[in-house]
């Protein structure tokens, strides 16, 4: 039996509202912690959790930071088009929210965090040492998505180099619990990724 819903039509209700359904169904949401660097040379790091992983072949992940006030790591991929993605697990929770305060643009998040800066292999913005991986991504395209002045951009990213802890590695797959990676919800809300199970896939009949 259908439970009793509500029923929202986009397009009439406001654009805060539909933010705020659009997250609270869409979880746990993966955390891109995003490394940039801007064209004056100052460091940046923030927090996206409109960010995944979207082929493998080669690996090129996305995310999509918003143009309003909070737009520095924008600005930054536009001037320098590299960035790093520093996964955030439990070690590294506290630091990255952190990195989601709103500072001036030319002051350095990394400093700010109380964060190490580890030089990147292949690309100019900096990883974040104490995570447990990163990878150094080059931009492929930068896609306004939404209205003409509101909105978000999708910035799409190949990945050059990945860097993963020796500890999490089984060759080229990665231990999940041992992992720990943080989920991002609504609000202030966050989960641990610890509570694993599997399911096998069904086979071709």
């Amino acid at each position: 039996m259908t439970e009793p819903q509500t029923s929202f039509r986009v397009a009439d209700i406001p654009a805060q509202d539909g933010y705020k359904l659009a997250t609270g169904l869409v979880v746990p949401r993966p955390i891109g912690w995003i490394g940039s660097v801007s064209a004056a040379g100052v460091d940046n790091v923030a927090p996206y959790s409109f960010f995944n992983v979207m082929s493998g072949d080669p690996v090129h992940v996305v995310f999509s930071p918003g143009g309003g006030n909070r737009k520095d790591t924008l600005d930054n991929v536009r001037e320098i088009a590299e960035f790093t993605v520093n996964i955030v697990t439990a070690e590294t929770v506290v630091a990255m929210n952190e990195t989601a305060a709103m500072i001036p643009a030319d002051e350095d998040e990394f400093e700010h965090a109380g964060i190490t800066k580890l030089a990147s292999v292949e690309i100019g913005p900096c990883r974040v040492a104490e995570a447990a991986a990163t990878m150094e991504c080059r931009v492929i395209d930068i896609v306004h998505i939404g209205t003409e002045n509101a909105g978000n951009y999708l910035v799409i990213g190949e990945a050059v180099m990945i860097h993963v802890a020796d500890r999490l590695l089984d060759g080229t797959r990665i231990d999940q619990r041992e992992l720990n990676a943080i989920g991002r919800h609504a609000g202030n809300w966050y989960s641990n990724a610890t509570d694993l199970f599997t399911i096998d896939r069904p086979t071709e009949s």
